[in-house]
């Protein structure tokens, strides 16, 4: 039972960590939209932003390896997963959108509006609030 706790533990922290990444890279996105010209300040942001993702791929791809080991390990199931593997599946797609997002931005692609990447900054914190929700209460 001692290895549970560690595993679940680590799998927490692990899960922290990406959501971080998932906060802050479209802060990011819009902190090169506002800035508006090339220069300093927006190659920095540029390679900021492309470091966060690389992290964030590793911490989402660590925790979902510890996460797997607790659901086969110790039979942890119930629809209330099921859903929350879903939500984290969208969160994931999201981050995998700023991630190209930032990527044609580089490249000189078109720049959305700082009001659409304001919006989009809030998706992930709607989602953690129904995945924590769903992993508290497991209501189903």
């Amino acid at each position: 039972m001692q290895s549970y706790f560690w595993i679940k533990s680590a799998h927490v922290v692990l899960v922290m960590a990406f959501v971080a990444s998932a906060f802050y890279l479209p802060r990011i996105l819009i902190n090169i939209v506002e800035d508006g010209v090339p220069g300093a300040v927006r190659e920095r942001l540029l390679v900021m932003g492309r470091r966060l993702y690389r992290f964030g791929h590793v911490m989402f791809g660590l925790a979902l390896v510890a996460g797997a080991v607790l659901v086969m390990g110790y039979g942890l199931m119930g629809g209330w997963l099921h859903a929350k593997l879903l939500l984290v599946a969208v969160m994931y797609a999201l981050y995998i959108f700023d991630g190209r997002k930032l990527k044609a931005i580089a490249a000189g692609g078109a720049l959305p509006s700082s009001k659409a990447l304001r919006v989009r900054n809030e998706l992930p914190v709607l989602l953690l609030l129904v995945i924590v929700w769903l992993v508290l209460a497991k209501p189903f």
